[in-house]
């Protein structure tokens, strides 16, 4: 069964009848406390709900902003919410990545073989681009990322645990946080040697101690500046901005790749 939700297609076994598993999906029930205009439609200009301690909160249904056009010429028309940045993570940066020579060596070994499209989760600053919906749950002490795409999930701790000194690596490295204002800044580190940050082959290694800083400027928009710091793959550090907006009305599916998966052969590779 094909179903369709805000542009984005996932590919679903029916095990029972039609009527039942759509209304059990949630996929119209209405978000709650959604602020409206005086003529009832949501306002994503609105100002950020705040938790009850006055940081904003990040919680809610969110997938990657700003996507790319069905006609563009550098990507095959699909429905799924894709961005420049899906392929190349420093889209729009004024001067080019700082490659080590590894780095420039993995990346020409790597050609033609994205872990993505062969059903492997990507971990680390990847996750934010990935076409899938995410879910973030935020409490006092954890912030908790769903991810659609293979049902994954990251935890970033605000309970101010140090990061640990020797981790066993992970797809999504180990996450602290803390307050600056109303941005949490997020220091990860303990990733796997061999990840991708795009689809390009952007290499993250296990050297890697990736910063994000996470803000949310008004409801329906979260902005996140990573900031990636990998002795072994660049030369010096460098930031970018990825852009989320808010979804609404909607709740996650399970997208387990390897059942059924239709995505890969349209997704593009530049």
């Amino acid at each position: 069964m094909r179903l369709t939700r805000n542009g984005h297609w996932l590919w679903l076994t029916v095990v029972t009848l039609l009527a039942p598993a759509l209304s059990a999906q949630w996929l119209k029930y209405p978000t709650t406390h959604v602020p409206r205009s005086a003529g009832g439609r949501p306002d994503l200009t609105a100002a950020a709900p705040r938790t009850a301690a006055g940081k904003p909160d990040f919680s809610g249904m969110w997938q990657p902003a700003d996507p790319l056009p069905c006609n563009d010429v550098d990507r095959v028309c699909t429905d799924l919410p894709i961005t420049r940045q899906f392929s190349n993570l420093a889209y729009g940066l004024k001067d080019p990545l700082p490659y080590s020579e590894w780095a420039l060596d993995a990346m020409k070994r790597r050609a033609g073989t994205d872990p993505y499209t062969h059903c492997i989760t990507p971990g680390g600053p990847r996750m934010h681009l990935l076409p899938t919906m995410k879910k973030i749950v935020e409490t006092p002490q954890l912030l908790v990322v769903l991810d659609e795409y293979n049902a994954s999930y990251r935890q970033i701790f605000t309970d101010g645990r140090p990061l640990p000194e020797d981790p066993q690596p992970s797809w999504n490295g180990y996450s602290s946080g803390h307050w600056e204002g109303d941005r949490l800044v997020v220091e990860s580190l303990g990733f796997r040697d061999d990840q991708w940050l795009d689809a390009r082959g952007d290499p993250l290694t296990s050297a890697a101690r990736v910063t994000e800083r996470f803000r949310r400027p008004d409801f329906g928009n979260l902005e996140i500046e990573i900031t990636v710091n990998d002795a072994k793959a660049y030369t010096r550090p460098w930031t970018v901005l990825v852009r989320q907006t808010a979804v609404l009305d909607t709740e996650l599916l399970d997208a387990i790749c390897l059942e059924n998966e239709k995505d890969a052969p349209h997704l593009p590779r530049k």
